[in-house]
């Protein structure tokens, strides 16, 4: 049986999940988020992922943040594509059923977190189940080893996998190494989409033939990463490289006071009419020492922050 088709290329933005101070979910945010972006070329967003905070949210919750998503991209016209891993399995799967029960335009899946698979068969086996739990939706694989532990060589992985999942189209790739990257976007002829999920490195990613990115700055520079990908799509490698040095500035300004999903939420307020509210546990709030440190920084940068 063959591959299903999936043709998005470019953009998806992992979004950021709206919560109140009390840390509820606040829904009444996510219209307004999508409009921001789409009106300023944003085609994708990736919900429930990592800087969505899906893994400190309950499945309920999880399928709320969904629904409203999904509510909002059939006005922005935006392709969806949801996070439903880092769960128990039944939860996975229930998640992916919900996934395609709401038309999501793809699945994305971490590993198994606590049984973790040490090899391609595994990781194969896993997502396998997976994907027959949604089988019209293309489903691809988030490679992050930094926080999921699961380091398996992702070149390896897809020039094994074949047509054994029929719904397998591809992986997100967050890691800085471009060989293995590179590596995967050249498995099996190419059959496969390789999203990287690294945003110091877009342009360098660019210059090795990717041209499909999630990082999550692009929800507060939604231009600058256009750019970047707009020069290097056109040959211009020079004004690609300054557009990123441009970006990893203003990255490094905001990543360096804490943890990357607080850090990242605290710049969307001070930077964009979105305010995404604080994080929940275990991820701890910025210090106001922090947030004025960052607010110097950008400023310093040349960047009009929000008082």
């Amino acid at each position: 049986m063959e591959n299903l088709s999936y043709t998005f290329r470019g953009f998806v933005v992992p979004v950021l999940t709206p919560f109140t101070d009390g840390l509820a979910l606040n829904l009444s945010v996510i219209p307004g988020y999508a409009k921001f972006l789409a009106e300023r070329g944003i085609k994708g967003v990736l919900v429930n992922g990592t800087s969505g905070e899906g893994m400190s949210m309950s499945v309920p919750e999880r399928k709320q943040v969904a629904e409203t998503w999904a509510n909002a991209a059939k006005t922005t016209k935006q392709h969806l594509m949801i996070q439903v891993g880092g769960a128990p399995l039944p939860d996975v799967v229930e998640l992916a059923k919900h996934a395609e029960q709401i038309k999501a335009d793809a699945i994305l899946c971490l590993p198994e977190l606590y049984f973790k698979p040490t090899n391609a068969e595994q990781l194969i086996n896993y997502l396998k189940i997976v994907g027959e739990a949604a089988p019209a939706t293309p489903l691809l694989y988030y490679h992050i080893p930094m926080f999921s532990g699961v380091d398996i060589d992702m070149a390896k992985f897809l020039g094994s996998i074949g047509n054994r999942i029929p719904s397998f189209v591809g992986i997100k790739f967050t890691s800085t190494n471009l060989a293995e990257g590179t590596q995967a976007l050249h498995a099996d002829g190419e059959k496969f989409v390789v999203f990287l999920g690294s945003d110091q490195i877009m342009s360098a990613g660019c210059a090795m033939g990717l041209d499909s990115f999630i990082p999550t700055s692009v929800n507060i520079f939604p231009e600058r990463a256009l750019q970047i990908l707009t020069a290097a799509m056109t040959g211009d490698g020079l004004k690609a490289r300054e557009a990123q040095e441009k970006l990893n500035k203003a990255v490094i300004a905001i990543s360096k006071h804490g943890n990357w999903v607080v850090t990242m939420k605290t710049a969307m307020a001070l930077l964009t009419p979105i305010n995404p509210g604080p994080v929940r546990p275990p991820i701890q709030r910025l210090t106001q020492e922090a947030v004025d440190a960052m607010t110097k920084e950008l400023q310093a940068l040349g960047y009009s922050v929000k008082n």
